[in-house]
């Protein structure tokens, strides 16, 4: 008979993972340093979104078929630099003049885009997920609450960041300084788009 969740250690693992800087830590650093926090929370609830779709689309069999189809896989892949490429590219251009802040709806849609095209959410559920489940079977039950534990951990964290970045506002009130942030940011995204290329199956 399969054992239960190990609920702890998976948030443990979870907690790690998220401490570790990745698409959405960079992103959400640089949105809330350079738009405030009104955009920056709007994308924390469009990435928290995101990831609760990740479990619901892993226990339909996604992430799965992703591990067994490498065109599948590379598809995705591509799919997430571009959008991080796309992202890298907006904040180079607006480090040049001063851009209008982002509509939170605008906001809240690319977080919730960005974790749905990010490879790493989907095979987390291939890699990481199983060695928490004691022999079950990763079903819908099972996804959604670990999607809804991870869910919890990052959106803390991204409440975190959001807030801490908020406040380098009036930093930033220097266009010099924004100009050279916001193309450190670029730069940043460009790194990740690299990464999500660089995603193997295992």
């Amino acid at each position: 008979m399969a054992g239960s969740l190990d609920l702890a250690g998976f948030a443990a693992a979870v907690l790690l993972i998220e401490l570790t800087p990745g698409p959405n830590m960079a992103w959400l650093a640089g949105l809330s340093a350079t738009e405030g926090r009104r955009s920056g929370l709007a994308a924390v609830a469009g990435v928290a979104l995101g990831l609760l779709a990740n479990g619901v689309l892993a226990a339909l069999g996604l992430a799965t078929l992703l591990t067994a189809m490498p065109a599948l896989l590379h598809g995705l892949r591509i799919a997430g630099a571009a959008m991080m490429v796309w992202l890298a590219i907006e904040a180079w251009r607006g480090a040049d003049h001063k851009t209008p802040q982002t509509a939170p709806g605008k906001s809240f849609a690319t977080g919730a885009l960005l974790n749905l095209l990010n490879p790493k959410a989907y095979l987390f559920f291939v890699v990481v997920a199983p060695e928490f489940l004691n022999g079950r079977a990763l079903g819908l039950t099972e996804a959604l609450t670990l999607a809804l534990i991870s869910t919890v951990i990052a959106t803390l964290i991204h409440l975190a960041i959001v807030l801490a970045g908020s406040h380098a506002q009036a930093w930033l009130a220097d266009p010099q300084r924004t100009k050279w942030v916001r193309r450190g940011f670029a730069v940043v995204m460009l790194g990740v788009a690299a990464s999500f290329l660089a995603i193997k199956a295992g």
